[in-house]
């Protein structure tokens, strides 16, 4: 009898807090005491462990059995603990060597006949442990193609918690070891070529991409809205190593990491349906907070197609992580963040009865004011493109005109974003929308002659500063994408008039 070590890991929201786990089974009545804040599902481990190991041919200790998890003040949550707590209450006993736990994370919930059950967040977990110093891993079989994106740790394997067991004691080397394997990714969603006429929404949807920009749709029914939007993410550049960390690291805590390919290799594409939840959209929920949609499409496309729709708050709900680029979740327990860095595409139609044409619109003024003032002044200040979607008329189909397809305008926006990524490479900002608009003005100043305009329309009231900002970022892909040095008059107020194009 006597005192072992393990370790598992906490999750605040996608960052991961190493907790030191330690069994100490002494003389005394047999009872189990579980220290540190465990939440219900914590607790309950002592019987799923019990279970565990009683139909795994191996006995629970007839001890007093103390379980501690530092930091003791940090809240425990989940049942990824059950493998850990196992293993050092085994090798506080003496049941099995406890020389390799000490520096082994051990990730994994146990089903009642031993079997190990995968866990969200093993990505993140594995991150944190590597920054703490752990160098080895056991975690269940259908995590490891997620654990073998970390390197640097030793990941290894198992499906049933007797495998541990004999690993640990040396009788058997039956662990699975981490295969790190890129399955080739495909793109989803259409061609922009399937897309009829609608030549400015085109030309808006290009800037967009080239530039990282908000952008925001309003048109009849039947105008293509949404098919452009979804086509938004296909024309993004693929995602870097460091990006495509980030948006798995969200998905495995989440729940939504596919198995068979976990590393998510092209910008992700959310579309929720405007009935959606505040918390659902931003992320919440009880106890220690879950991503929402808003970061699951990090690096990606956030669609509010029917955005009139959306309850205000929703979408008022987004200002913050537009801005900042990342959500902050305040409760009892901690305050969560989740990188929220992404592009919102709003799409509605101009009033509730919609027709095809403007004339033929029986809503009276008052009603269209309301429907449409459901996107508020401030989240409409943060949207860099506005554009207004003309019906499909026949000439338009029948033109002969070939749109062009998502790979050659995607070729266009590479090379913008490749112009910008040289110009603010020293800053670490990506693309023209990540900077801020005072390093803008002060590191970037533009020719007097090309900011007229823009003084013009502060003097007057047409826009505010942080329009103003967003007006240069556009400014500055508009040139990127036209091969220029630096933004000109005539790239400043095409900027300019993409804020006020719902007005034509």
């Amino acid at each position: 009898m006597g005192i072992a070590t393990g370790w598992g890991v906490a999750l605040i929201g996608v960052d991961g807090v190493p907790v030191e786990i330690e069994a100490d089974v002494g003389a005394g009545v047999p009872d189990v005491k579980l220290l540190g804040r465990p939440d219900a599902v914590v607790n309950e481990s002592k019987d799923r462990i019990k279970a565990a190991l009683r139909n795994s041919g191996e006995s629970w200790p007839r001890s007093r059995v103390t379980l501690g998890m530092s930091p003791a003040g940090l809240q425990k949550c989940g049942a990824g603990y059950d493998l850990a707590l196992a293993c050092v209450v085994l090798a506080a006993a003496g049941m099995v060597p406890a020389v390799r736990l000490p520096g082994m994370l051990l990730l994994g919930e146990l089903a009642l006949d031993g079997r190990l059950r995968a866990v969200r967040g093993v990505l993140p977990a594995l991150l944190a442990a590597r920054k703490a110093g752990l160098r080895e891993a056991v975690v269940p079989e259908s995590a490891l193609p997620e654990a073998a994106l970390v390197e640097g740790v030793v990941s290894r394997g198992a499906r049933r918690l007797i495998d541990v067991i004999r690993w640990l004691r040396g009788e058997t080397d039956e662990l699975i070891g981490a295969t790190r394997a890129d399955p080739p990714a495909r793109r989803e969603g259409g061609d922009l070529a399937d897309v009829v006429g609608q030549p400015e929404a085109r030309w808006a949807l290009e800037v967009a991409a080239a530039g990282g920009h908000h952008l925001l749709m309003v048109g009849p029914p039947g105008t293509g809205k949404t098919m452009l939007a979804q086509r938004l993410a296909g024309l993004l550049p693929e995602l870097s190593r460091e990006e495509a960390i980030e948006v798995t690291m969200i998905r495995s805590v989440a729940g939504l990491l596919a198995p068979d390919a976990p590393l998510a290799r092209y910008p992700p594409f959310v579309a929720p349906h405007h009935s959606i939840s505040l918390a659902a959209l931003v992320g919440g929920g009880a106890g220690m907070a879950r991503p929402g949609a808003v970061s699951s499409a990090h690096r990606g496309v956030l669609l509010a197609d029917e955005a009139c729709e959306f309850g205000a708050k929703h979408l008022d709900a987004l200002r913050t992580a537009l801005e900042d680029g990342e959500v902050r979740i305040a409760r009892s327990l901690g305050v969560a963040r989740f990188p929220a860095r992404c592009q919102l595409v709003l799409a509605t139609n101009p009033c509730p009865c919609a027709p095809p044409r403007d004339l033929d619109c029986v809503c009276s003024a008052v009603t269209r004011r309301r429907y449409f003032g459901r996107l508020s002044g401030p989240l409409l200040d943060r949207v860099d493109l506005r554009v207004r979607m003309r019906p499909v008329t026949g000439l338009t189909i029948r033109s002969g005109h070939e749109p062009e397809p998502t790979e050659m305008v995607r070729e266009r926006v590479r090379l913008a974003r490749l112009r910008a990524a040289r110009r603010w490479a020293e800053h670490g900002w990506r693309c023209n929308a990540e900077v801020p608009g005072p390093a803008l003005r002060r590191d970037f100043p533009l020719p007097r002659d090309a900011l007229k305009i823009l003084d013009r329309g502060l003097t007057i009231g047409a826009m505010t500063a942080r329009g103003a900002d967003r007006c240069l970022r556009v400014a500055w892909t508009l040139s990127d994408l036209a091969g220029a040095e630096q933004p000109d008059s005539a790239h400043v107020a095409a900027a300019l008039q993409f804020r006020d194009r719902l007005a034509s």
